[in-house]
């Protein structure tokens, strides 16, 4: 690679300082920087009112909602046995100390948990995010939602982003897809609930997250790996043309059918005016006509993977019709009954929602209208299609109960606006009645092998009905024996014969794509039942005899193994059967790092705080536990000595050998001040002394756990008064801040590194009590 062009002329900085076409990042959604643009659009408001869409008289209400900041909103990781904790921590600290507070001439009101979410795990307030980070008053609360957010006990999500995963109804046994999933806030809330019971740490289901934008994946890998599950697979596909996976099924070979999918689609967002304040000035009705052709090749591909029996949720942060009842109607005219649309009004109690409605309009850009299809002239038969109208039949119309759908408006509960719709599969889509078989037949080669599968397991688009009522262009499984339709983005390229497939190695896609699409990953190659690196693991660690050893992974084929991962058997199922037919991004939780030293010791690899709580059922040794005290002193002090420790631990310490350890604290009942939930650190015992290896903020949150918080002020001193590094202040003022920032906005773009870096250290520098 040649060297960048040093004198490249550079941008000529604005008044402000910044190059001319740079924003600040506080121009960008937090309300500074934005007095220029109006918030008006007459044509939104016309369109709106001609629809009826608001109830009579609300319209005033709505609008002037529309033009408020959208409030603060976040949401407590629910599955993890610290929820309870961090709850409590909220209530009787932060929201206590927030109430009552005037920032700005705004006075702050008490926080107030969403009525309709379960549990009080999602609380909402007043505050913008602007107010947030720049008020001195509320620095406290903004690093703690900055710390606990990225170790994943907290998100900071929209409300109306939390309801469809609420209505999927999921179980630890549900295989998912996530159509588009990018950011990924919703597949974190997928995620939370497969592991509703925290006593299985490998639950029978999975969760796939898919979306088109490889960048994106890797703001959504970022988003997952803060739950630390085994069960999630990210995956680079077009979601209109997802391939169908295979599975073995009690020894033989089937197709995957999901039980629950997930399918947000993208929309034109004007349900996001709030915080999106771009979107008052560039809506027009044309961006809904031109997404609704591919908001309904997805929900069809969605339907076709869905399992009889199964529910998939479509959703939009649209208000637009075109986009909501018009995409359902199509899906349920095209099913012929083997679709149903649910009613959910009685599934989340408390929330305030306006029935989808049965009567709609077509409007151009230039505001000409159309009621039915014959009205449009041929000229606009391109742009304008004959599912975007409501059905012309009144007996189909009423069987198709499009009340059921639920549109949220955002003056009902100071929300966003938000359409969503569940659907219920009965049957089999009609032109998939057929289910697809698979042959084996003997071929010489391996790569014959993955070609002649292709042939027979292909998707045709052949054979599909229309989705816009002209073209066919939604992609359908084949029936034995048929081939793919030329040129079906769907149907993977035959591999190349240099990237064959081994012996549990889940190989990348063919290199032609890798240069297409995207960074180049790593082959995700499984380890086999005697490969000679699992002994001093077994003998070092105590495994239990039940360990999954067929469920550990590795990303390199040759030389040193780095870093082994987990995935739960159903994933392994998943990886192993499908190579070829996707791309995926990244899989599994990290549950041991290589550390030479270690060798000496018996044993290569220590534990690595993210997989903890996966492998700790099965360990049976290296286990020191430890007391409240004893957190504090091993989270605040760099490498303290074995005899700062409690007499219990201490003399636990001095019987083990040295290498890695488990640290686990186990609640007392009886000691209500004390944290009522275990805790599992990874840890280090050395020739004198101990250490924690936890991330910065992991160590924010225990210690918080514990009774101790650091606060950093503006100048980088701590509340014990000494101050941080440069290196640290700029980590944890700018980049965390800016991490957690960028996380809870829908939509936002960034790369993220998919492996992420192991912290090498555990304390905290010296917080205080």
């Amino acid at each position: 690679m040649g060297r960048k062009n040093r004198t490249r002329q550079r941008a000529q900085p604005n008044r402000d300082g910044r190059p001319e076409g740079k924003r600040n990042r506080d121009d960008a959604g937090w309300g500074a920087g934005y007095s220029e643009i109006i918030k008006e659009n007459k044509l939104f408001e016309h369109y709106y009112t001609e629809l009826k869409i608001v109830p009579e008289g609300e319209f005033e209400e709505f609008m002037e909602a529309m033009r408020e900041p959208l409030p603060a909103t976040i949401r407590i990781t629910g599955y993890k046995s610290h929820a309870k904790e961090i709850l409590h921590t909220l209530k009787e600290k932060y929201f206590k100390e927030v109430q009552d507070l005037e920032v700005d001439g705004q006075k702050i009101e008490a926080p107030q948990p969403l009525s309709w979410y379960p549990d009080e795990l999602a609380w909402h307030t007043n505050l913008s995010r602007k107010i947030l980070r720049k008020s001195p008053l509320l620095e406290k609360f903004h690093q703690f939602l900055v710390s606990e957010t990225e170790s994943g006990n907290i998100s900071r999500q929209e409300a109306v982003s939390m309801i469809p995963p609420l209505l999927m109804k999921i179980e630890p046994q549900h295989k998912i897809l996530d159509m588009c999933a990018a950011p990924g806030s919703k597949t974190a809330q997928l995620i939370e609930m497969l592991h509703s019971d925290m006593d299985i740490p490998f639950p029978e289901g999975f969760v796939i997250a898919n979306d088109v934008d490889n960048k994106r994946c890797y703001l959504l890998v970022h988003q997952a790996k803060r739950l630390n599950s085994p069960c999630i697979m990210v995956v680079n596909h077009d979601a209109s043309s997802i391939p169908r996976l295979h599975f073995d099924q009690d020894g033989k070979k089937d197709i995957l059918f999901y039980d629950r999918i997930l399918c947000d689609v993208p929309c034109s967002g004007d349900g996001t005016m709030r915080k999106n304040i771009d979107v008052w000035k560039k809506w027009t009705t044309s961006n809904s006509i031109h997404l609704h052709g591919l908001q309904i090749r997805i929900a069809v591909r969605g339907v076709e993977q869905l399992a009889v029996g199964g529910r998939m949720v479509y959703s939009t942060c649209s208000l637009n019709p075109i986009e909501d009842e018009a995409v359902i109607a199509a899906l349920l005219e095209k099913s012929e009954g083997a679709l149903e649309l649910a009613d959910a009004s009685a599934d989340l109690p408390g929330l305030k929602y306006m029935p989808g409605i049965t009567s709609w309009k077509v409007m151009t850009k230039e505001g000409q209208w159309f009621s039915d299809w014959s009205e449009v002239p041929t000229s606009r038969h391109t742009q304008i299609r004959p599912t975007m109208f409501p059905p012309t039949d009144p007996e189909k119309l009423a069987n198709m109960k499009l009340e059921r759908c639920m549109r949220i408006l955002p003056h009902h509960q100071n929300t966003g606006g938000f359409f969503v719709a569940v659907l219920v599969k009965k049957a089999p889509m009609p032109w998939n009645r057929r289910h697809p078989k698979l042959r084996n037949k003997e071929v010489n080669s391996s790569s014959e092998t993955a070609a002649a599968e292709e042939l027979q397991m292909g998707e045709s688009l052949a054979d599909v009905p229309p989705a816009d009522g002209s073209s066919a262009d939604a992609p359908v499984e084949a029936v034995e024996g048929e081939t793919p339709a030329e040129g079906n983005p769907s149907v993977p390229d035959t591999p190349d014969p240099s990237e064959v497939k081994k012996d549990h190695v889940c190989g990348p896609p063919p290199p032609k794509k890798m240069k297409l699409f995207g960074f180049k990953e790593d082959p995700f190659v499984f380890l086999t039942e005697d490969d000679p690196i699992f002994p001093p693991i077994q003998a070092f660690y105590d495994l239990s005899p039940d360990f999954p050893k067929l469920n550990v992974l590795t990303r390199t084929r040759e030389g040193k193994k780095r870093n082994l991962y987990m995935v739960s058997k159903e994933l392994r199922n998943v990886l192993l059967n499908n190579s070829e037919r996707m791309k995926v991004i990244n899989t599994g939780v990290k549950v041991w790092s290589r550390n030479n030293d270690g060798e000496q010791f018996g044993c290569a690899f220590r534990l690595a705080q993210e997989g903890i709580y996966t492998l700790c059922p099965y360990i049976r040794a290296r286990i020191i536990n430890i007391s409240v005290e004893d957190v504090k002193v091993l989270l605040t002090q760099e490498n303290p000595f074995l005899s700062k420790l409690g007499d219990d631990a201490h003399t636990q310490a001095k019987k083990l050998e040295m290498g890695s350890i488990v640290l686990r604290y186990l609640p007392d009942p009886q000691d209500l001040d004390a944290p009522q939930c275990p805790i599992d650190l990874c840890g280090w015992r050395g020739k004198t002394s101990i250490r924690a290896f936890v991330s910065r903020n992991e160590c924010l949150h225990y210690l918080r756990m514990v009774g101790v918080e650091v606060f950093r002020d503006k100048q980088g001193k701590r509340n014990d008064g000494s101050t941080e590094t440069q290196e640290e202040s700029t980590e944890d003022a700018e980049g965390l801040s800016q991490e957690a920032d960028l996380l809870e906005q829908e939509g936002e773009e960034t790369e993220q590194n998919a492996n992420g870096t192991e912290p090498v250290s555990s304390t905290c520098d010296g917080p205080t009590s």
